[in-house]
């Protein structure tokens, strides 16, 4: 791709590059009165969702167009550049009418190849920045298409926005980092800058600053945080907003290290590594669930634990496989084997009523 760098004017090129502001506008005053207690502390992006599409009809969906003259006045009185969502055509066209510096598209919107032409198409002849969230499921390479969809239509100012991943099973965060895939997109176009919502990928204010850090460590460029001068009383995700305050002290705090590191170093290799061992041991984790509902069957059936044919298919069966995806045969046993043994243990504690 080609990209220029992502400069924003009277922003100072150093990371982190913070955008914050509340989830949505809801009124003229609560949108005033968040952006002059963020400039105070020295925010110079100010972020609103005007549009908010929800996961279910009835929530609030943003006040529109209506909002946007509010944006305008942010601007006026506090100097900050804006940000917004944008989803369609309609929406493009009024945030460019109504002088909106910075657009993003949201992680249902890039999940949509359709949708997105349809913002480049509107985009073309512009020179507006434009950041992309990394679609719902984790699929680097919609993502990128999306990418590819704005730099096909003239947007050299380009960033991505990791915001997590939705999963069935919910852990301890909203949405799962799984930070190797936001990686090996910077491997990929490492002149691209990745922003970080931990507001989004926490779904609770109590673990923001624990993943700003991280997307920090993981030599991310800026950060873009709900910020909201009342969170509790919030009209959407109420519970993932702090105040200006409390990002503040956030943003203080953090440790920000040398960025003249690769991403092949050592210590991002290694970050790598703990990031897929905690996916391994999630998984590991569901299965041992579902061995023991198994053993619940097997008991309430009169069947015995070890089944001697299922047994030999799987140690068969993903011997091949790992030596299908370049991994020994052997080795593949071995796992299995012990992951087998687990498996049976659970089970026999089930049958013992333990």
């Amino acid at each position: 791709m080609e990209l220029e760098k992502f400069n924003l004017p009277g922003v100072e090129d150093k990371r982190p590059l913070v955008i914050a502001g509340p989830c949505s506008a809801e009124t003229e005053d609560q949108v005033m009165a968040t952006a002059k207690e963020l400039a105070k502390n020295g925010t110079k992006v100010f972020r609103a969702g005007i549009w908010k599409p929800r996961t279910k009809p009835g929530g609030f969906e943003g006040n529109g167009v209506k909002a946007l003259p509010w944006m305008q006045q942010v601007k006026k009185e506090t100097g900050m550049l804006t940000a917004t969502e944008v989803a369609t055509a309609k929406h493009v066209e009024e945030a460019l009418k109504y002088g909106v510096d910075v657009l993003w598209i949201g992680a249902r919107t890039t999940a949509d190849p359709f949708a997105v032409q349809e913002i480049a198409d509107t985009l073309k002849g512009t020179d507006v920045p434009v950041l992309i969230k990394n679609p719902v499921n984790p699929d680097l390479e919609l993502w990128i298409g999306a990418l590819q969809r704005l730099n096909n239509a003239g947007i050299k100012r380009l960033g991505a926005i990791h915001r997590g991943f939705s999963t069935y099973d919910k852990k301890l965060y909203r949405n799962l980092p799984q930070w190797h895939i936001p990686i090996e997109l910077h491997r990929r176009i490492p002149e691209l800058p990745i922003i970080c919502d931990p507001s989004h990928i926490a779904g609770r204010r109590d673990l923001i600053a624990s993943l700003c850090q991280q997307a920090m460590d993981l030599q991310f460029q800026g950060l873009i945080i709900e910020s909201h001068n009342d969170p509790d009383n919030a009209w959407s995700d109420a519970s993932q907003q702090v105040t200006p305050e409390v990002l503040s002290l956030i943003l203080n705090n953090l440790v920000i290290r040398d960025t003249n590191q690769s991403t092949e170093s050592l210590t991002e290799l290694r970050r790598q590594i703990d990031e897929i061992d905690m996916s391994l041991l999630e998984t590991l984790s569901k299965r041992m669930r579902i061995c023991r509902e198994i053993g619940t069957y097997k008991k309430e059936h009169d069947m015995t634990v070890l089944q001697t044919n299922r047994y030999d298919e799987i140690l068969n069966k993903r011997a091949q496989q790992g030596e299908e995806l370049s991994m020994d045969g052997e080795f593949m046993k071995v796992v299995f084997e012990a992951i087998h043994s687990e498996s049976v243990r659970q089970q026999m504690k089930i049958m013992e009523g333990k």
